[in-house]
C-alpha cells in the first residue's frame, strides 16, 4: 500500500535527533542521534521530520522512507528516497528527526529510555518529593537525572542514576524511588 502524499506523525513520536546536513555528495544525511545508542534511529524506516526552531520558513518533507542507515562515529548516516542530492541534503540541516515509540527495540528489564523517565516524579526513602525528572546528562560510565524541585527558586539536584542510589523505577505509578536527600 502507497504511503499517503502528506502523511501525519503518530501521537507516539518521540524527537529522536536533529539532521546535521549532507554526507557524501550523493544526498546522504548525517544526523545527530539524542543517545549514545542510537537504536531507536534503527529501529524505524520511517522518519518524521519537523523544521528547526532556529530556521523559521525551513521547508522539509514530512516523512523520509530510509534506504540504508549506520553508525558514523557519533553520528548516524543515512540514505533516504526523498533526498537526491547534496544540495537538498543540506537544505535539510537542523531538521528535526521523530519516530514512533511503539518502534523502538525492547528493552531488558532493569533498562529504561530516557524520554520514560522525563516528568517523572522522585521521591527519597522517606517518601519525601524531591522534584521532577526535567532531563539527564550522559557522563560517560553513567547517566545522572536532573531533578528539579516543585519550588522554582529550588536549585536542580542531580542524582547519579545508578543502583546505588535509584532503588526502583515504577514507570506505571511515574515515580523514582531514591536513596537520597534534598540537601545532599
Amino acid at each position: 500500500m502507497p504511503d499517503s502524499p502528506d502523511p501525519v506523525k503518530p501521537q507516539d513520536a518521540v524527537e529522536v535527533g536533529r539532521i546535521l546536513g549532507a554526507w557524501g555528495v550523493k544526498g546522504g544525511i548525517k544526523v545527530k542521534p539524542f543517545s549514545a545508542d542510537p537504536q531507536a534511529l534503527f529501529s524505524s524506516k520511517r522518519w518524521f521530520i519537523e523544521p528547526s526552531d532556529a530556521k523559521p520558513g525551513q521547508r522539509v518533507p514530512a516523512l523520509l522512507r530510509v534506504v540504508q542507515a549506520r553508525e558514523q562515529n557519533d553520528a548516524v548516516v543515512a540514505t533516504v528516497h526523498e533526498v537526491a542530492d547534496r544540495d537538498a541534503a543540506q537544505a535539510l540541516a537542523g531538521a528535526r528527526v521523530f519516530v514512533p515509540r511503539a518502534s523502538f527495540p525492547t528493552l531488558a528489564a532493569e533498562e529504561f529510555y530516557w524520554v520514560d523517565l522525563i516528568g517523572l516524579s522522585v521521591v527519597d526513602r522517606e517518601g519525601t518529593a524531591l522534584g521532577r525528572v526535567v532531563g539527564l546528562i550522559e557522563t560517560g560510565p553513567h547517566c545522572v537525572l536532573r531533578v528539579q524541585g516543585a519550588d522554582a527558586d529550588t536549585a536542580e539536584v542531580l542524582i547519579p542514576f545508578v543502583e546505588a542510589y535509584v532503588d526502583r523505577v515504577d514507570l506505571g505509578g511515574r515515580t523514582i524511588h531514591v536513596d537520597w536527600h534534598a540537601d545532599y
